[in-house]
């Protein structure tokens, strides 16, 4: 059996952390971490191979671009840190640069994995590494609305005094403030959940805020979305067929065409093998279109 390889490109606290958990469940036979700062990978890996002797025997170094080659995954979380008050889309311009050079790189030496990606603004940053590579678009997959959905459940789950797991509801487009709760499909073992306007509100504005919240409490997020590009990587590794709500390209998704928005997907070692479309209401459907609207305008606002 082949060797598993995982790639963790930017070890800032969403690297560090997605590294550390990758470790902890023994997803990957080698895990690498690359990093600007050469000083913070080198010290992230000793860090994590002290521990080694109470896990498995995954193999942990700091190394480089030459370190993609042959990677199954390359999880990309590099990028300028979001300021506490900041919108993922002001990240934009900043971000779009820095992936241009790291994408490139991986290019070089990698032309058979799959990229995974986290920095902020997601959708967009998928879009540009998918139209950079000239991969398929099953290929470079966003970590998308999956968090969303996961804070959505746990808020839903909460209100109702149900294990979140149990709870299936589902926020789906942008991965920020244009993103939109499916109520009209959220159920706990197919039985509706039946809010009223004021608590549907209440608990999609705590699930779309919660990264500023939590930005301004402690600087960033870190503890779910690493959980999130775990189970992502998980599903890959294991060619589960798993539905995960990741970014991915659509094509006549309710209308919308050439963008990246998160959306139920059948994610396996292919990466995202099927789109499944989702029957929702047609105010749903109009703001998905506002959410895949306001991204492409962005997207345009880069060529300009």
């Amino acid at each position: 059996m082949s060797k598993t390889k995982i790639v963790i490109i930017g070890v800032g606290a969403v690297g560090a952390t997605t590294a550390y958990t990758l470790l902890l469940r023994e997803r990957a036979d080698e895990l690498v971490l690359i990093d600007a700062n050469q000083g913070k990978a080198k010290g992230d890996a000793i860090d994590m191979n002290h521990g080694l002797p109470f896990l498995g025997k995954t193999k942990v170094w700091a190394g480089d671009y030459e370190d993609c080659r042959g990677a199954n995954i390359i999880v990309i979380t590099a990028g300028a840190a979001q300021k506490p008050g900041e919108s993922r889309i002001d990240l934009l311009k900043r971000n779009a640069a820095i992936f241009e050079s790291i994408v490139g790189e991986v290019l070089k030496v990698n032309q058979d994995g799959i990229l995974l990606i986290a920095s902020n603004p997601v959708d967009i940053m998928s879009y540009l590494t998918w139209r950079k590579s000239d991969w398929p678009a099953s290929r470079i997959v966003g970590s998308g609305t999956l968090l969303d959905s996961a804070r959505f459940r746990y808020l839903i789950g909460e209100e109702l005094g149900i294990d979140p797991r149990s709870v299936h509801a589902h926020i789906i487009g942008e991965h920020g403030d244009s993103e939109l709760p499916v109520w009209s499909l959220a159920n706990v073992a197919g039985t509706r959940i039946a809010f009223d306007e004021e608590q549907k509100a209440r608990i999609f504005e705590s699930t779309r805020d919660a990264a500023y919240e939590i930005i301004a409490a402690k600087g960033a997020t870190y503890y779910a979305i690493a959980l999130a590009l775990d189970r992502i990587c998980t599903a890959i590794l294991r060619d589960e067929g798993a539905v995960l709500n990741v970014s991915t390209l659509l094509d006549d998704y309710h209308g919308v065409s050439d963008v990246y928005l998160g959306v139920p997907c059948v994610v396996d070692r292919t990466g995202v093998r099927e789109v499944l479309k989702l029957e929702i209401s047609d105010s749903e459907r109009e703001l998905l279109h506002r959410s895949a609207e306001k991204l492409k305008g962005l997207i345009q606002s880069l060529e300009a």
